[in-house]
């Protein structure tokens, strides 16, 4: 199988504190992977070796050199228009043209010349999108790019993401604490216990891809289970 992403016995420590314990994963081009875990069990970890911002203590990993990262923050640069934050790093000679079309395809061709405190969160996460996309990364890393989103504007947003990826095609890595976001948005769901994968599933539903759906109930709670929290989550729902 053509992979994008290959990890092989991945490990990181931090002093004596073992995050990732000889993990193994492949993402094939094109394909959607979110990730899941209790807080410390080594998702942002595994993104930021696959970022090059932090480096492995040993196994191996390959990823394309195109890659770009989504953080929950937006980290745009104040001092620049939206369209500038967009083309950053860019050549100069037609820039402003791409990030116009990226822009476009975020639903935010008003506001190029905008400043990045004008804008709400969720705008400012679209255009932390254009500009990860205008440059057509092979492997695009989201970390929790919705966790600071209220409700509404994150089902927006899950949409967008959804018909961005299918439109450009990148592998794509999701960390996420929310099991729905998961499943709603990922070809295929990992869950990480005490940096190990504990389990994945792949999400071929026959109906609808709903919350509505049985299919989407089930798998739900067997990934929760999987995860160690089924009980919990049950009892949080009678109440």
């Amino acid at each position: 199988m053509t992979t994008a992403v290959r990890v092989r016995a991945l490990t990181k420590s931090f002093g004596e504190r073992t995050v990732l314990n000889g993990l193994d994963l492949d993402i094939a081009p094109g394909e959607f992977v979110a990730l899941i875990g209790e807080s410390g069990c080594g998702k942002t970890t595994l993104l930021r070796l696959l970022a090059e911002l932090d480096e492995p203590d040993s196994g191996e990993l390959s990823a394309p050199p195109e890659r770009m990262v989504v953080f929950q923050e937006h980290r745009l640069l104040p001092w620049r228009p939206v369209w500038q934050n967009v083309a950053v790093g860019l050549p100069r000679t037609g820039a402003r043209e791409a990030a116009a079309r990226a822009l476009a395809e975020v639903g935010l061709t008003g506001h190029a010349d905008a400043w990045p405190a004008t804008l709400s969160g969720g705008e400012a996460q679209r255009v932390a999108l254009a500009r990860a996309l205008v440059r057509e990364p092979r492997l695009l890393l989201l970390d929790e790019p919705f966790a600071a989103l209220d409700a509404l504007t994150r089902i927006k947003m899950h949409a967008l993401v959804r018909h961005l990826v299918d439109v450009h095609r990148p592998a794509v890595l999701l960390v996420t604490h929310d099991v729905d976001e998961a499943i709603l948005l990922a070809d295929r769901v990992v869950a990480l216990r005490e940096g190990t994968l504990a389990a994945e599933h792949r999400v071929a539903f026959e109906g609808e891809r709903t919350r509505r759906n049985p299919e989407f109930e089930e798998l739900r709670y067997r990934l929760l289970a999987e995860l160690g929290v089924a009980a919990d989550a049950e009892l949080a729902e009678t109440r």
